[in-house]
């Protein structure tokens, strides 16, 4: 029998994969619909804050300058000798907001970022980019089979084990 993870183990986890993982998959909303885009991303101290640095001619800034609301999924690389349904994987939904550069923690953001990507250095002094705060209020993360944990902006640090319910059908 597995022993239970704890939400120690869990943040362990996900703060693994965020570290080996430099890119996500942003969602926006196009024409009411899903919209992806690869994505290099930062987070701040927990989950419930990432950081993007965005251009105001790509689409999915546009996106989010008319609908705010948005998800990051980020998932564990495939490969050959992976089953591709245990990829470890977090889906973060919330809101996104420009972060102005007279926010007090924007210089520690950027420094962030630029650790992470050296090669964005350029990109900071053209006036179409701006750094984006995600307000992330919502995480699912997969670990691997029957290893689903749910958290909340309220409580970051705490990670629930996703309880799967079986639906029972009435004969008509």
């Amino acid at each position: 029998m597995a022993t239970a993870l704890t939400s120690e183990n869990v943040h362990d986890a996900w703060s693994a994969l965020v570290r080996d993982v430099r890119t996500a998959v942003l969602l926006t909303m196009r024409k009411e619909r899903p919209f992806g885009s690869h994505v290099p991303y930062v987070f701040g101290s927990d989950w419930t804050r990432a950081y993007l640095h965005l251009s105001r001619l790509a689409l999915h800034t546009q996106h989010l300058l008319t609908d705010p609301r948005l998800s990051l999924f980020i998932a564990e690389p495939d490969g050959l000798e992976k089953n591709p349904l245990a990829l470890r994987r977090i889906n973060l939904q919330g809101e996104a907001v420009v972060l102005s550069p007279d926010a007090s923690s924007y210089d520690a953001i950027k420094e962030r970022y630029l650790e992470r990507f050296p090669q964005a250095e350029m990109m900071f002094g053209f006036g179409d980019f701006a750094l984006w705060e995600l307000r992330l209020e919502e995480a699912h993360f997969v670990l691997g089979f029957g290893q689903a944990f749910v958290s909340t902006a309220d409580t970051p640090a705490r990670w629930v084990h996703q309880k799967i319910e079986r639906l029972s059908f009435e004969n008509s």
